[in-house]
């Protein structure tokens, strides 16, 4: 097993969700957290404890972005007007390594972060490998010529598990993706609940 399936297997553990709704994750065998003592963890959190959570499990969702990155994402949410936490939400789904997820050219969103990273991305014709570029509606997403064969993405777009969202145009045919706007929390299909509001009184604190 790979140090990455286990990362996101230990998070789905410790968080007791499927955060991504994978088949495979152990939660869907047993609901509680790792350990021997995990069974025992049920106690009544703080507000500093149920703040954390929900910071842990939005950064960990995007593939575990880097707690400088995550909180560049914060500052950022905060200056723009509007809701804070809607502003966080909509900054991470631009992320281009999102994006490709949410396309369903790869199957999970560290496969994303490394289908960029690795050149096989590009935004308007030109090649980006920078998972955190940010898209603008409006932009278009294509896989490179060359990689449109590749297993990991002709198996990906078959994914019976998740849909494309509304906010994305996708042809599976081209492997072109276009955003067509920025994503309200509601829009976005978390497989478990996600609570931006709290990331943001975590750092406000």
């Amino acid at each position: 097993m790979s140090k990455r399936i286990q990362a996101k297997h230990k998070l789905d553990r410790r968080m007791g969700q499927n955060i991504w709704g994978r088949p495979k994750s152990p939660v869907n065998r047993r609901e509680y957290g790792p350990g021997q003592h995990g069974q025992r963890r049920k106690s009544k959190m703080s507000d500093f404890g149920t703040q954390l959570r929900a910071k842990q499990k939005l950064k960990g969702y995007y593939a575990n972005i880097t707690e400088k990155q995550f909180r560049r994402y914060y500052a950022e949410a905060i200056r723009l007007k509007g809701d804070s936490g809607e502003n966080l939400v909509g900054l991470l789904e631009r992320r281009l390594d999102a994006v490709v997820y949410r396309a369903k050219f790869v199957a999970t969103p560290f496969a994303a972060r490394q289908f960029v990273n690795h050149g096989h991305v590009k935004v308007n014709g030109r090649r980006v490998n920078i998972p955190s570029y940010q898209v603008k509606a409006g932009d278009v997403i294509e896989v490179k010529e060359k990689s449109k064969q590749l297993e990991v993405v002709v198996v990906a777009s078959q994914l019976a598990e998740r849909d494309v969202p509304d906010y994305i145009e996708v042809d599976h045919s081209k492997m072109t993706a276009c955003v067509t706007r920025i994503p309200t929390l509601s829009e976005v299909p978390y497989a478990v609940q996600m609570e931006p509001n709290l990331v943001i009184e975590f750092y406000s604190r």
